[in-house]
């Protein structure tokens, strides 16, 4: 028999469909002898089956007649070998994929074999046929419809009380191989977004609906785990711990957005079960405790990670109420939480009863004096109390903006950022929380005034604040949603915080921003994040936004324009203005982007991008080229600022004079240097060229002629080769940059002179250099030296006395053409498009004496 099976014949007919059918029917027991036949027979017969889906409908006609699925099931019944199971499962799953016609399906779905082949006690501990047996659910349900699912299901009176391929599946939701999670989760939505009312009320039954409570549990693990390697990453820099954080990243985000794709299924009380789970398992005991400046006992997550889960549930899990308790929660103080996350850190929160009502209700009612003095002082506060647990969970996020290191100033943006950009967030609550921003509430009193109602005709034309006015309306709309909160979560607030006008809480939060921006110990990332929120932000009315506002602006930006200053006589003057330029068109993009620049997860990653582990010293030419890098991105935002707080648009350039012409006294134009500078093999004129000996190699002097050139912002130090046959002319051998080469006669060689080399653009600016997240690959960045013997004394002075000439004119040219950008008022001006093209526009292309 089994010698005829391999007899000539056509692979796709339906007498080689038929001749396989016998041969199996006759298969009594399956062992070693005839497992290969009967392997080969599944494969061929799925691979029949499927052409004749396709060319001829009489060969599924005689796999209902003969049935065939029965007899699959038969053979597995009586096999023990493992390849078997694994071959019939792959077919059945072939089958499955490929058949186009719908009666097909309904006749594989029909009977009781797929509901038998799905609860069949396969042996899983063999990975590979858990592989094969979670394709063959994934395949199912992929055919899965209105009408093919009510083929899986069992039921009594109309109401679903098995199925099997759901239960089944679930069991695998949170196994430790990840492509057995992603199918789970892929079959789970299949079933979800079928859209049948009895199967939805069967998920969503007890206890099928703790699947949805089991997600958030496992997800919450996730966070703690992220939380450890955050942890880590502080005390070791090591590169699996850093490579770690963004896989983890990636499973955290991928989980809610598998929950987002879960309720836009639209099942009926799945978002209220995902909110309740989401804030009592995670968000009550383990994010909102740790927003606090300073170590409290029992806490289990760290701020920074806290920060970046808000942001990630606020932006991915898209439910309005679990949005609006999320910024309800906000105006709770934080030692309403920490009592209960510190007793039952992992355990469910049942209620909290606090109540600060130490000032009269009434004391909100300031007057427009005392409400434009208020600021946010939150640090003196922290200072003086062991923990900031008396603090609102508003003000412990603006507490990081006055007094916070920079990853949680970063943090904090993000979250006033995200809860800003939240569309299922009422406008009420952002702006209780004091981000609505101002074009909102101007066409929110608009639309009142428009529909008769008097107030918001009132407020709109008022000279003062809508939301000031409209106080005990708005906070009406606030303790109803706390009214909720205390009912469905057990949290019973009575903060002052709650009691006051949204007017107040945006003025601290304007306070706290433009604290921001008088900060030294901030990264010029953090910096542009908050220029972006501030934007968003920023009220028209001279009120809100006032001149104290605008002193601390100004004093800033002088601080760091002095500073900038000092770059010109610095290690990297012949960038300065290219990376200026640059910063400033990333600067406006970002700052007039609709939305943030970065994502939150960024915050997680050191913005520190050389350590001391690369090799790179506080005084080298690197480490100053990134602290002049970050200097001119932070004067840049403050720049920026100042231009746009007055009201005016930015330029798409920043005001810089072009570069000045050559001099015909210059040395680079008696040497003959072109814009392009010196090359390699060029000749040149040795004007003022110094005879000297340098060895690159141990032992190997070699005789130059050293050169100092300034080109405009550029210069060169260039060892040139004299000659024999054109006197006074040379070819150039070696030349490195004139900045930053901080030249030194040899305190015990007099005739020594010793250069620092270094490069011509920084690691940082060269995309194929950099790793992720910004950090240089490269890991020893040192610089280069040169020490010149010259013939005697005079001639090393000579040398040093060059050098520093050209510096002189190198820098000088640098602050030349930054003149028209240092002088704010008439840049300021020129930004008015109501005073048409200005005059001193005209000087930013060609030098004048008018700035």
């Amino acid at each position: 028999m089994w010698f005829s099976f391999w007899r000539s014949r056509d692979r796709f007919s339906f007498d080689e469909l038929r001749y396989l059918t016998d041969q199996l029917v006759k298969i009594q027991v399956v062992n070693d002898v005839n497992k290969d036949f009967v392997i080969e027979a599944l494969r061929s017969i799925a691979e029949l089956i499927t052409y004749g889906d396709q060319h001829d409908t009489t060969f599924f006609e005689f796999f209902m007649e003969k049935q065939i699925m029965g007899e699959f099931v038969r053979i597995l019944k009586i096999s023990r070998n493992m390849t078997v199971s694994l071959q019939l499962l792959q077919t059945i799953s072939i089958m499955i994929q490929n058949l186009k016609n719908e009666h097909a399906i309904y006749y594989m779905f029909s009977n009781e074999h797929m509901n038998y082949l799905i609860t069949y006690s396969f042996d899983f501990k063999n990975e590979e046929l858990l592989s094969y047996y979670i394709s063959f659910l994934r395949a199912i349900s992929g055919k899965l419809d209105r009408n093919t699912i009510s083929l899986l299901v069992k039921t009594q009176e109309d109401e679903v009380v098995s199925f099997p391929l759901y239960v089944e599946a679930i069991r695998f939701a949170f196994h430790e191989e990840g492509m057995v999670r992603t199918a789970v989760r892929a079959l789970t939505l299949n079933v979800y977004h079928v859209g049948d009312d009895s199967v939805n009320r069967y998920v969503t039954s007890a206890p099928h609906s703790d699947y949805f409570s089991n997600l958030v549990k496992f997800f919450r693990k996730q966070c703690i785990d992220l939380n450890v390697l955050v942890s880590d990453t502080t005390t070791n820099l090591g590169a699996d711990t850093t490579s770690s954080i963004p896989a983890a990243v990636d499973e955290i985000e991928d989980n809610l957005y598998y929950f987002s794709d879960i309720i836009s299924a639209g099942i009926p009380d799945v978002g209220r079960l995902f909110t309740d789970n989401i804030l009592q398992l995670l968000i009550f005991p383990l994010l909102l405790p740790s927003l606090t400046l300073k170590a409290v006992k029992g806490i289990q997550m760290g701020a920074v990670t806290s920060l970046y889960l808000i942001c990630c549930i606020l932006r991915i899990v898209k439910i309005k109420d679990l949005s609006n308790t999320i910024a309800a929660a906000l105006f709770c103080p934080l030692e309403a939480f920490l009592s209960k996350s510190v007793a039952e850190p992992n355990g469910y929160m049942s209620g909290y009863d606090v109540a600060h009502e130490s000032q009269p209700p009434g004391s909100n009612n300031l007057t427009k004096a005392e409400v434009g003095n208020l600021s946010v002082d939150v640090s003196i506060a922290t200072e003086n109390d062991s923990c900031d647990c008396h603090l609102s969970l508003r003000e412990a996020l603006l507490s990081y903006l006055t007094s916070g290191n920079d990853v949680q100033v970063s943090g904090s943006l993000s979250v006033l950022a995200t809860l800003l950009q939240t569309k299922e967030l009422d406008e009420s609550m952002s702006d209780a929380l004091g981000i609505l921003p101002q074009r909102k509430q101007h066409k929110k009193l608009l639309l009142q005034a428009l529909v008769g109602e008097s107030s918001g005709e009132e407020q709109l034309f008022s000279s003062e604040s809508g939301s000031l006015r409209n106080g005990i309306e708005f906070g009406s709309e606030l303790d109803g949603c706390l009214q909720k909160f205390k009912e469905q979560y057990g949290v019973s607030c009575s903060f002052l915080e709650v009691r006051a006008s949204p007017r107040v809480h945006r003025f601290q939060v304007l306070d706290a921003l433009v604290s921001v921006f008088c900060r030294s110990n901030l990264s010029a990332e953090t910096f542009w994040d908050g220029g972006w929120l501030l934007r968003q932000l920023l009220p028209y009315s001279e009120a809100e936004f006032n001149s104290h506002h605008r002193k601390l602006l100004k004093e800033s930006y002088k601080n760091c324009a002095s500073a900038l200053i000092e770059e010109t006589r610095g290690i990297w003057p012949d960038i300065l203005i290219t990376v200026l330029c640059d910063a400033w068109k990333k600067c406006k993009r970002g700052i007039e982007a609709s939305s943030p620049r970065k994502e939150p997860k960024d915050i997680l990653f050191s913005s520190r991008k050389f350590s001391t582990e690369d090799g790179i010293t506080s005084d080298s030419s690197f480490a100053a080229g990134e602290r002049m890098c970050e200097l001119v991105k932070v004067f840049v935002l403050l720049h920026q600022l100042q231009i746009f707080t007055h009201g005016r648009p930015l330029p798409e350039q920043p005001p810089i004079y072009p570069p000045a012409d050559l001099l015909e006294n210059s040395r680079a134009k008696s040497a003959g240097i072109d814009a392009s500078g010196p090359k390699l093999g060029n000749e040149l004129r040795l004007v003022d060229a110094v005879p000297c000996r340098i060895a690159f190699e141990r032992g190997k002097e070699r005789h130059f002629r050293f050169l100092a050139i300034s080109l405009g912002e550029s210069g060169w130090v260039v060892l040139a080769e004299e000659l024999p046959l054109k006197q006074h002319y040379g070819v150039v051998r070696v030349a490195a940059p004139l900045a930053g080469c901080n030249p030194k006669i040899d305190d015990k060689h007099s005739k020594w002179l010793h250069l620092r080399i270094r490069p011509y653009t920084l690691p940082s600016m060269d995309p194929a250099r950099s790793g992720a997240y910004g950090k240089v690959k490269t890991k020893a960045l040192v610089d280069g030296r040169w020490t010149l013997a010259f013939r005697d004394e005079e001639s090393c002075k000579s040398a040093l006395a060059m050098i520093s000439e050209e510096l002189n004119l190198q820098s000088n040219e640098v602050d030349k053409r930054l003149k028209p950008l240092l002088d704010l008022e008439i840049v300021v001006e020129s930004s008015n498009p109501s005073l048409g093209p200005p005059e001193a526009s005209s000087s930013y292309s060609t030098p004048s004496n008018s700035l």
